[in-house]
């Protein structure tokens, strides 16, 4: 039986232990929901350990976007070093969805990048839910999308055991319906390759290599080598086999499948002719039929998730399988839901079904899908409240709907471990705010301390990262464009000193842990909004108050309402904390936090890491992953795409 075992050098603290002790009467008290109210820096995601090493009960943790969850993720993996923990987001490092304008009469067709260290950690992550009962995923809220019927999923995969009678022609043919692929020259994640009475599987996690050996008539020798860890092979008595991709359909499930869509296609070729749409009947007859040949011949087709509705059997109009149905279909109800930075995430949940729907039914209305491709979808708000098990809502600052659902079971955390107050606030002029914001980094700078700007938009935030660069501040920019794994490396970058300064817009109010950061500029507070309200600029203001020096300087010519509340509850914070530390005899202290590299250490020798199918996705990897795309576009005479991959091989190896 696996058990979660909490280990770190510390202990609850503050009024973590009264937080840890609330939250634990909630859930004995079977409240259905509950929220953490923790300050900036008060320990929320050590409570959150806390709680689930005495719950003991698998966990998901939803944050708001990749950034955050990968932090996250470094952090549980420290907490829980001998647990199952996952990283669960989309694997596209870039996507444009399929869609129509009829305006224009433009057909955008599906574009997408697949990251494929993060597809593998996807597939660890529903691997592990299956068979370990240690399981801690951190999701993005892409968790929410559909990825395949869990049931199908395990019931498609087999057990390879020594002494069994099969061939290597028959596991051969076996691995082909669960969608690997046979690679006999390079093989990489998801594929395999025979040599002579051999078996090479590399796992759809990317974190294994199973060797399968034959002897006359029977499987002779199993071994399993860890890629991330680069160990020796282990013998195994038996291996399970999990498909390679999350969408698979059973042989003897797919024909049947495929006569209901040829069933629903008739039907709305009817329809579309009758209506006198021949032009859509005729691209929609041409669609579907070719991506049916693709799934009679191959078992799979791009863009097979339009289909799902029936690859699972589905009923019209019904919820897809997401990863909380594999926690489902594994544990009932009986696992925890955190939802981090709550008051962002929540709404994200709350509005991604309605934006998916109005792309989909332009589709749909002219002969681009299937009707049945609208139930490829995320969830619904109430369906996703139904799914999850008992949540806790986790922000410095929860919105009314989260405390409304809590019903009064919030647990509240004002108190940082170190004794940290919450940052002073000082309101400036908007002249000449961006030539006093280079006076206030290059000041702390000069102490080894680091800065936040805080544009509006995008364009304004490379723009000014541009003219402090010229300026001579070691700066840059981050914002969603930048790819997923540059992310956590350029925030590295900057708590190990290459840079002074990073300008962003949201991607740098919510989770952040930069104890480095002493001074926040926040260009423009009085542009009353979304980016620029009471509960955003409270969280703006919080990424200082890791450092006991923090200080924020909001530029504004009027005092709005947002920022007036947002100073008030600050000071009424700092107050508490004040009162705390006299009464305590506490003083002030920096945190110090360990800087890591974001998904694991090529130089982690934690013996017990080989036992788990989690890919630790060292650098190493990433640069494998890379060399490999730089000389496919080469052999494509891609030259300039070559040299801008070759670039970026090098920034990693300096890193």
């Amino acid at each position: 039986m696996n058990t979660f075992i909490l280990k770190s050098p510390f202990s609850p603290t503050g009024d973590q232990p009264k937080a840890i002790e609330k939250l634990m009467a909630g859930f004995h008290e079977k409240a259905p929901a509950q929220t953490l109210l923790g300050v900036t820096g008060s320990g929320k995601t050590f409570t959150m350990a806390n709680v689930i090493e005495r719950m003991q009960k698998p966990a998901l943790i939803i944050s708001p976007n990749k950034t955050l969850a990968a932090q996250l993720y470094e952090e549980f993996k420290e907490f829980f070093p001998h647990n199952a923990v996952h990283y669960f987001v989309s694997y596209y490092d870039y996507y444009q969805p399929e869609a129509y304008l009829p305006q224009t009469d433009t057909y955008i067709e599906k574009d997408a990048k697949i990251n494929e260290l993060i597809d593998g950690l996807r597939h660890a992550s529903t691997a592990d839910l299956l068979v370990r009962n240690d399981v801690l995923i951190v999701a993005s809220v892409s968790c929410i999308y559909g990825i395949g019927d869990p049931l199908e999923y395990e019931k498609i995969s087999t057990d390879i055991k020594v002494g069994q009678k099969i061939s290597p022609r028959q596991t051969s043919r076996f691995l082909v319906l669960l969608q690997y692929k046979r690679n006999d020259f390079d093989p990489r994640q998801g594929e395999f390759r025979m040599r002579g009475d051999t078996v090479e599987i590399h796992a759809p996690s990317g974190g294994n290599i199973v060797t399968i050996e034959f002897g006359s008539s029977a499987v002779e020798r199993i071994s399993q080598k860890s890629i991330a860890l680069g160990a020796s092979a282990r013998p195994l008595a038996e291996f399970k086999i999990f498909p390679a991709k999350h969408f698979v359909t059973p042989k003897e499930q797919l024909d049947l499948a495929m006569r209901n869509i040829n069933e629903e296609l008739k039907e709305r070729l009817g329809a579309l002719k009758a209506a006198g749409k021949l032009l859509a009947a005729q691209r929609l007859e041409e669609r579907t039929r070719f991506d049916m040949e693709m799934l009679k011949e191959t078992g799979y087709c791009n863009g097979i998730e339009n289909y799902s509705r029936h690859l699972s059997f589905r009923s019209a109009g019904s919820p897809p399988s997401s990863l909380i149905d594999y926690y489902r279909y594994r544990f009932g109800e009986n696992f925890l839901t955190f939802i981090d930075e709550s008051h962002v995430t929540v709404p994200q949940l709350r509005g991604m079904y309605a934006g998916d729907y109005a792309r989909k039914q332009v589709l749909v209305d002219y002969g681009f899908r299937l009707p049945s491709a609208i139930d490829n979808r995320p969830l619904k708000f109430a369906e996703f409240n139904e799914k999850i098990g008992p949540v806790v809502y986790v922000s410095a600052t929860p919105s009314i709907y989260e405390l409304q659902q809590s019903k009064g079971s919030v647990a509240e955390q004002l108190i940082r471990p170190t004794g940290l107050l919450d940052p002073k606030v000082i309101v400036k002029k908007t002249g000449g705010q961006v030539k006093d914001v280079i006076k206030e980094i290059r000041k702390r700078a000069a102490c080894g301390q680091r800065s936040l700007v805080l544009a509006l938009t995008k364009r304004l935030a490379e723009d000014i990262a541009e003219y402090l660069q010229e300026a001579g501040v070691n700066t840059t920019y981050l914002h969603s464009e930048i790819k997923t794994l540059d992310r956590p490396e350029i925030l590295r970058d900057l708590r190990l000193g290459k840079y002074d300064a990073l300008v962003g817009i949201n991607l740098l109010r919510e989770g952040l842990d930069l104890p480095e950061v002493a001074f926040i500029a926040i260009l423009d507070a009085d542009k009353e909004g979304f980016l620029r309200n009471e509960r955003t600029l409270l969280q703006i203001m919080g990424r200082a108050a890791r450092n006991a020096d923090g200080e924020v300087i909001m530029y504004a010519d009027t005092m709005t309402d947002s920022m007036a509340r947002a100073i008030k509850e600050t000071e009424r914070r700092r107050h508490i904390q004040e009162a705390y530390n006299t009464a305590h005899g506490i003083t002030p202290t920096h945190i110090t936090k360990e800087i890591r590299h974001i998904f694991g250490d090529e130089n982690n020798d934690d013996k017990d890491a080989s036992t788990s199918p989690a890919l630790v996705g060292p650098k190493k990897e990433v640069i494998k992953e890379l060399e490999r795309e730089m000389k496919k576009a080469a052999r494509e005479m891609n030259f300039e795409l070559a040299a801008r991959i070759r670039d970026r091989i090098k920034k990693y190896r300096d890193g």
